[in-house]
């Protein structure tokens, strides 16, 4: 791994930890086993190698794509909605830092969640599908709908740990669970047929 990949590597593990003002250049020369004139050669600055975080942040974060021509909207959503939240789940600490330190950062937050808002942009495109091919009714609110879903999905990955029982059990089965009555709302018929194998998103 190159220097610079490792210092942002271990940058996010410092600032998921302790935050802007806690993850200090020293913590992450530390992490990143480099030294701390390296960070500053490298970045020139602190904000600097921050922005550099979250820009790359945004470019790893997963788009799990829609078909064109939906076949099996309930498999095919089934799996987006998995590659969504494992995503959300696996960096649920660093949405909430950047969110916890919203109003003194508002970019960062905005950068941590521009993947899922770009995945849920995707998905009204797909709804709006299945509705010009007749699949959900034609006055369905396709963005409540989808506003809904996206917040379970935030609020599944942020807040699980805390409050368990306030989400769909078992943890494996909130997919499925969310998106049946995501395409209840739409009124779109969820046919009783095996699902697609479904992936984690990696």
């Amino acid at each position: 791994m190159e220097i610079r990949d490792r210092i942002l590597d271990a940058a996010s593990r410092v600032y998921a930890k302790h935050g802007f003002r806690g993850a200090t250049t020293r913590l992450i020369a530390i992490e990143a086993d480099v030294n701390e004139v390296t960070i500053f050669r490298t970045f020139g600055s602190k904000a600097a190698l921050f922005d550099s975080l979250m820009h790359s942040h945004v470019a790893q974060s997963p788009l799990p794509s829609l078909p064109d021509e939906p076949q099996n909207p309930e498999g095919e959503i089934v799996r987006w909605c998995s590659a969504v939240l494992t995503h959300l789940r696996d960096h649920s600490s660093l949405l909430r830092k950047s969110i916890g330190e919203l109003e003194e950062r508002p970019d960062a937050a905005v950068s941590m969640c521009e993947g899922p808002n770009c995945a849920g942009m995707l998905l009204t495109d797909y709804v709006l599908r299945l509705q010009s091919l007749g699949l959900a009714d034609a006055d369905a609110d396709i963005q409540t709908a989808v506003a809904m879903l996206m917040s379970s999905l935030f609020g599944d990955a942020l807040m699980r740990d805390i409050i368990p029982n306030g989400f769909p059990q078992p943890r494996e089965d909130a997919p499925a669970r969310y998106v049946g009555t995501f395409l209840r709302g739409l009124g779109v018929r969820v046919v009783a047929t095996p699902l697609p194998e479904m992936r984690s998103a990696s």
